[in-house]
């Protein structure tokens, strides 16, 4: 029947061309005022005629781009794209209700179908080989997509907010450490990358803005993610499989705007913003980045997930405690995946009191974030945490040592998903506290071969008794335990490490990843 309709139409066109033969200013004309019937002027041809020619040559186009219409996919199902290897992964699009769609792909030559259910949506799952490629995929309703230069790896998604989001070249004025020559050297079609872009939606969606996959190259680095592309750079050269990165950040974003409404309900102190208000949305809504970015993305197989958030959420360190762990379950939720490795950043110590509104004082402290993080590592299974309190800077929200968490982030998933052995990659945590005549001492894990302060004094430690008044003192390391004191305090009942806005940290373990902030008491 297409081709019929395509005779169709190039009959009139030859019509009409021959009836304006020797007009070719007349032609320009009545193409560009075509639409405009009032306007138009055909001395070989009657304004009725015209008109009963533009209808159909309207109607059999409208026919001929239905008739020809290729599958539709998410922008993410595109050429360059990386699978998760070894499982069955979820490609899905939309064609006319009730069409099958054929799948094959050719790692197997293996054969898939579905129907479009009464939307247009279908769904179909692969079975991965091991790491490989390049390959492709066909896809069919009548009309053939196919999917080139695809290869099959290991998938991680990137998300969280500016500091995840931050890009290799850095932002105006915030450079990125180290960028500039590992923009030079990014040459690495195994390492790949897509960046959704922003999006802010009252109402999930389907699909993400316009975008593609990139290699790495210096062109294409300099504008992704800086932790993401160092965690992916070293996984890449250790795994020696094909590395794909979905970069889904948005600074300045909430831990909430991540989050489904369902999820939210169990937040009665977060509101949601009214429908009218729509015109009010921003990357701090309640639901905006779930549903604009995020929501299009879940299904798609990956690996595990890195996450680098917490600054915008400082405000409110109670209620983080609970937030954030009910956010990964979501995540788990909707993904169907189980318990992914889910890895994230601590965030850097900063002064905050001089972002406006210039809170201070009380919890208007960034360490009850970062408290709260530490506590989130007991109620997020198969979790692990990023230290970054020796990288931090007092004015700038945004650590230049972009390859120090990146690399951090990479070690954890070398050791706990891939069980690559023979390095430490996990930070010193308290472990066992007693009191011994007088002396906090406390025992930490995570430190095979103890702890150091590279030679610098120890300064960051304060103790308190059952005044709960908190007192400078004096912190010793001996034979793995630190040994913390005060003249002033004979019955110490709680011990502080590092528990300001802004403070380096000075204490590691002797592989040189850092002690978190952390405090015994819950005052």
């Amino acid at each position: 029947m297409a081709k019929r309709m395509g005779k169709l139409m190039n009959a009139f066109r030859l019509t009409f061309l021959h009836c304006t033969d020797g007009q070719n200013s007349y032609l320009r004309v009545r193409f560009r005022y075509f639409r405009s019937l009032n306007d138009f002027k055909a001395p070989c041809m009657k304004q009725s005629t015209v008109f009963r020619l533009s209808v159909t040559l309207f109607v059999l186009f409208s026919f001929s781009v239905v008739a020809t219409a290729q599958p539709q996919l998410p922008a993410f199902f595109s050429d360059g794209m990386v699978l998760q290897q070894q499982t069955d992964a979820a490609i899905w699009g939309k064609s006319a209700a009730g069409k099958t769609v054929k799948l094959t792909t050719s790692w197997d030559r293996k054969n898939y179908a579905a129907k479009a259910d009464d939307q247009g949506r279908w769904k179909i799952r692969v079975r991965t080989p091991q790491a490989g490629g390049p390959y492709e995929i066909s896809i069919t309703d009548g009309q053939t997509i196919r999917l080139r230069d695809v290869l099959i790896g290991e998938v991680w998604l990137c998300s969280g907010q500016s500091n995840m989001e931050m890009p290799m070249k850095g932002y105006r004025d915030q450079p990125v450490i180290g960028a500039n020559e590992a923009i030079f050297a990014a040459n690495n079609p195994q390492l790949r990358f897509f960046t959704v872009p922003r999006a802010l939606r009252m109402q999930p969606q389907d699909t993400v803005k316009a975008s593609n996959w990139k290699k790495a190259t210096p062109e294409t680095v300099a504008d992704f993610s800086a932790t993401a592309y160092f965690f992916g750079r070293q996984m890449q050269q250790t795994l020696n499989v094909p590395i794909g990165l979905m970069q889904i950040s948005y600074g300045g974003s909430s831990a909430e705007a991540w989050m489904n409404e369902e999820a939210l309900n169990a937040f009665p102190a977060i509101k949601k913003l009214p429908a009218a208000d729509s015109a009010k949305i921003s990357q701090r809504s309640p639901m905006s980045l779930y549903n604009g970015m995020l929501k299009p993305f879940i299904g798609y197989a990956i690996r595990g997930c890195i996450w680098y958030q917490g600054e915008s959420n400082y405000e409110r360190p109670d209620e983080y405690e609970t937030l954030f762990p009910a956010m990964v379950s979501l995540w788990r939720k909707e993904f169907g995946q189980g318990d992914f490795p889910f890895y994230y950043a601590q965030i850097a110590p900063y002064n905050y009191s001089q972002l406006p509104p210039y809170n201070t004082g009380g919890k208007y402290n960034s360490a009850y974030v970062r408290d709260a993080q530490r506590k989130a590592l007991d109620k997020i299974p198969n979790s692990g945490m990023v230290v970054l309190m020796d990288v931090g800077e007092e004015n700038c929200i945004h650590p230049s040592q972009k390859a120090v968490g990146g690399q951090r982030f990479a070690y954890l998933a070398l050791g706990d998903t891939y069980g690559k052995k023979g390095f430490v990659y996990k930070s010193p945590l308290p472990d066992s506290i007693r009191i011994q005549n007088g002396t906090m001492v406390i025992r930490f894990k995570n430190a095979p071969v103890g702890l150091t302060s590279f030679g610098k004094p120890l300064v960051n430690f304060e103790i308190a008794g059952a005044d709960k008044y908190w007192r400078p003192a004096r912190a010793v390391i001996s034979k793995g335990e630190l040994h913390i004191s005060s003249p002033e305090i004979k019955d110490p009942v709680a011990v502080r490490y590092a528990f300001r806005d802004f403070v380096i940290g000075e204490l590691f373990n002797t592989a040189g990843l850092p002690v978190s902030s952390f405090r015994t008491d819950d005052w």
